[in-house]
């Protein structure tokens, strides 16, 4: 009896949008290739205990932060990590794995490694090697994806040609066609939905409006929680760095709008940016959508299943303008590649036609590369490079990137600052390839807010857990944290600094680094007069306040130099039980600053760099070395 083709399930564990943009390619180019049944599932909506009865199953997952895994995949790893499940419970299975991850940061693309490691252990079979998309990539992680992707398609040919898909329909561009976009947009009269729309200007309705809106987007959606925790107004905005300095470091202060607010130090606070109205109205414009008009965002018949009840009961008629501006980022982020397919089918213009085909295609994946992200084109710059595309809004909805909170680590301590937050935030701007000067859009916004005139702006805000949690009093603390890496530590001493009125405390180590005395010592005074008169840093508590300047001499110098010179008083307090907290940037310095830990270990105790690597290993597993970095 001849074989029935097999279907394939392809699950995804996103973070930013990544992995579920790969993943959905997946879907469509065994769709494509003629595939009877394919689904594409974020983890989170798969039940686990179904995996052995699959047979083909194509994981896509990121790596984020130090290691770790996206929220989406959290439950999912754990269920894997059960031991009543042994090593024949996936023996049916076939499986191949891609993650997409940052060569940058120590933990490359750890989720992936330890999903393929981990399947393998339950039985599971490789189709194909496991695959590492790396951002560092000159043409990003589909640098890693489209060979792999390529060769993925070939081996399940290989393996029994009744596999669906088959590689000549995938790679056959005169086969490419569009189907309908996933999502559908409803318009509505403004006279019909007035009474479901309130017209109170207070902070209840707005919080409702953004909490309708965001709910609605396709990629928001599965967010846990798109009600703001809290509104926030600035009441600070200072200079921390000299204002003529190459580099711009700010000091925010935010009070909440109502009283309540709790978090911890080692918190993070998550900020909703305003994007710039002009920008919003052009991208309106330039798609001949009407501003004013109300519509409700929903999932065509085949994806009703997976938007839950709570989610669809916030769909509420909001305005196109609110929605376009709370939930798309069209002038700050850059399309995806698929972003260019959907383009060349409404391309008019045979040459722009020509061009979007050539962008979608793997021969033009590095053209692309320079083109898009090199440069960070916007999404209306895009559009306007190819003025005759245009686009259905309902793929425009499903298409533009979302406007993302932006996280910061805080640098209060609520003790100290009740119903207060405090922000060390680099205010981001850049020069492309091109010559083009960019800016972040977060910072960028905070830091063109004055506090005196911008009262009546509520900053939608989030608090979440950081991933350097509060130490108790009596915890010894070997803190690193060079450059806007100080913000949680200035929460740190601020937070001991009461304790140590009512408690004793233990010794407090900071090594910090910037890069000259005059121009970018952050929150100099603060650190200096906590470092003596018994002070929280001070050497007469057992602690101390160590500063590399890497410019102001012919030989750099970084916070590692520094960490060397007081190797003894590190040694002795790890030997006393202290845990070390390193926060910064993630390109070098974790990794720098984790190696000369090691050489420290190393030497005072006698044994090898990799036995001290592994003493830190166990460190972490204990909860005393933490590791909170950024890019």
């Amino acid at each position: 009896m001849e074989e029935k083709p097999s279907g394939l399930l392809v699950l995804y564990a996103s973070q930013t949008g990544n992995a579920m943009d790969a993943a959905e390619r997946v879907g469509r180019e065994a769709e494509r290739g003629g595939c009877p049944s394919v689904t594409v599932l974020s983890m989170d909506r798969f039940d686990a205990s179904r995996l052995p009865d699959e047979k083909t199953v194509i994981f896509v997952v990121s790596t984020t932060g130090q290691g770790d895994a996206p929220d989406s995949m959290k439950a999912f790893w754990r269920f894997l990590l059960q031991r009543n499940l042994n090593n024949r419970w996936l023996e049916d299975l076939h499986y191949a794995v891609f993650g997409l991850g940052d060569s940058g940061y120590q933990k490359y693309n750890f989720s992936a490694k330890k999903l393929d490691k981990r399947l393998s252990d339950l039985g599971a079979k490789s189709i194909i090697k496991k695959g590492l998309g790396d951002d560092q990539h000159h043409s990003g992680y589909e640098g890693a994806f489209d060979p792999w992707l390529s060769s993925l398609w070939n081996m399940l040919n290989h393996m029994n040609p009744t596999i669906l898909p088959r590689v000549s329909d995938i790679s056959n561009s005169h086969m490419k066609t569009l189907d309908h976009s996933k999502f559908q947009v409803i318009y509505h009269n403004a006279d019909e939905v007035e009474v479901h729309v309130s017209t109170i200007s207070d902070l209840k309705s707005t919080e409702k409006m953004i909490e309708s809106t965001r709910s609605m987007s396709p990629a928001l959606c599965f967010c846990d929680d798109n009600k703001p925790h809290h509104f926030l107004r600035m009441i600070t905005n200072q200079h921390l760095t000299k204002v003529d300095y190459g580099r711009d470091v700010r000091h925010f202060e935010f009070e909440a709008l109502s009283p309540g607010m709790d978090y911890q130090v080692g918190d993070v606070v998550e900020i909703l940016p305003s994007q710039d109205p002009i920008a919003v109205d052009a991208f309106i414009q330039h798609c001949n959508l009407d501003q004013d008009c109300y519509i409700t965002v929903q999932p065509r018949d085949n994806e009703k299943q997976s938007i839950d009840s709570h989610v669809k009961s916030l769909m509420h008629p909001v305005k196109l303008k609110d929605f376009v501006a709370l939930t798309m980022d069209v002038a700050s982020a850059s399309p995806r590649r698929y972003f260019f397919e959907v383009m060349s089918f409404y391309a008019t213009a045979e040459h722009e036609k020509e061009r979007l085909q050539y962008f979608a295609s793997p021969e033009g994946r590095d053209d692309l590369y320079q083109y898009n992200q090199k440069e960070r084109r916007t999404v209306l710059e895009v559009l306007e490079d190819f003025p005759s595309v245009q686009m259905p809004f309902e793929w425009l909805v499903q298409m533009v990137p979302p406007l993302k909170t932006r996280a910061f680590s805080i640098s209060s301590s609520p003790s100290a600052h009740p119903n207060q937050v405090h922000l060390t935030v680099s205010i981001v701007s850049w020069i492309t390839p091109f010559k083009r000067k960019r800016h972040g859009l977060c910072s960028s916004w905070l830091a063109g807010l004055d506090p005196f005139e911008s009262k009546g702006v509520y900053i939608p805000a989030w608090i979440r857990r950081g991933a350097l949690p509060p130490p108790p009093p009596s915890l010894p603390l070997i803190l690193i944290g060079p450059g806007t890496g100080c913000a949680p530590f200035r929460a740190f001493v601020e937070e001991r600094a009461l304790q140590n009125v009512t408690v004793s405390t233990s010794p407090v180590v900071f090594f910090f680094g910037c890069r000259n005395q005059e121009n970018d010592f952050l929150y100099k005074n603060f650190w200096l007069s906590h470092a003596q008169d018994y002070g929280v840093l001070s050497k007469e508590k057992g602690g101390g306040f160590f500063v590399a300047f890497s410019r102001d001499q012919p030989q750099k110098v970084y916070v590692q130099h520094k960490m060397k010179e007081e190797r003894k008083r590190i040694w002795s307090l790890l030997s006393a039980g202290a845990a070390i907290y390193i926060a910064g940037s993630s390109i070098k310095m974790p990794a720098d600053v984790t190696s000369t830990l090691e050489e420290i270990v190393s030497e005072a105790s006698g044994i090898s760099k990799e036995s001290a690597a592994r003493w830190l290993r166990q460190l972490e597993k204990a909860g005393r070395f933490y590791i909170e970095a950024w890019s």
